[in-house]
């Protein structure tokens, strides 16, 4: 038991920091969740549609599966649902058949215009509890952690 303790409670500092980001991280996706859940959406398939806007409103779905940290067996999964509510569709690749390109609809942007901004201002307000420049060295600080 006491050997244990070494790798729940007495933690060297690198050990301490990721722990207090992986749960602070935990704590704004559930407040963004909770958001989601209220307007009756799921915050995953949001998720989805924005990666997809910011690839200029197509992309490959196993470019998809790596932004959004699946395996590409299980974007097929996930895209399911999106593509019988309309918001997603799939289409043959222009130049290679046996690939497929996701586009959001119509009607999945009007839903991310529609809830996008609230849901934003929401994490915004959140966030204030750091100042401009705090905000800049958080986000230098995780980019370089993103490199490793």
């Amino acid at each position: 038991m006491k050997d244990l303790q070494k790798y729940v409670t007495d933690l060297p500092l690198h050990t301490q920091t990721f722990f207090s980001l992986v749960d602070t991280t935990a704590t704004l996706v559930e407040t963004s969740e909770r958001y989601w859940q209220s307007k009756g959406l799921n915050g995953a398939r949001i998720r989805i549609l924005v990666e997809i806007m910011k690839e200029g409103g197509s992309i490959l779905p196993s470019m998809l599966a790596k932004k959004i940290g699946v395996t590409k067996s299980n974007i097929s999964l996930l895209l399911t649902p999106l593509e019988n509510e309309g918001l997603i569709i799939r289409t043959s690749h222009p130049k290679d058949g046996r690939k497929s390109v996701i586009s959001i609809t119509s009607e999945g942007q009007s839903i991310l215009l529609r809830y996008l901004p609230e849901n934003r201002q929401g994490i915004s307000e959140k966030m204030k509890v750091l100042d401009e420049q705090e905000l800049k060295q958080l986000l230098f600080l995780l980019n370089k952690l993103k490199k490793v």
